[in-house]
């Protein structure tokens, strides 16, 4: 299996869609190798980091999913390293 590695980029503005996208995160766990959360207080809004080693197509399902929340939004970058698994 060839995977990639990439890092989503995620400001939530929606307080109401934190457990959805939680529960998002939760289910691409096995995924994940990094996540950072900064509350940006002073603007009510949250930025989220996730740094992810996974097939092409599963990085895009989730910053799909993640992406249909109301108030969140995502954008994600991809390195050009590909490892064969």
């Amino acid at each position: 299996m060839e995977t990639r590695l990439a890092v989503m980029s995620i400001i939530v503005e929606n307080g109401e869609m934190v457990e959805k996208l939680n529960a998002l995160l939760h289910e691409y766990g096995e995924f994940i190798i990094g996540r950072m959360g900064i509350p940006y207080r002073k603007r009510g809004v949250s930025v989220i980091a996730i740094a992810m080693d996974a097939p092409q197509n599963t990085i895009a399902a989730l910053s799909g999913k993640i992406g249909g929340l109301v108030g969140v939004s995502v954008k994600t970058a991809y390195s050009g390293v590909i490892s064969k698994e």
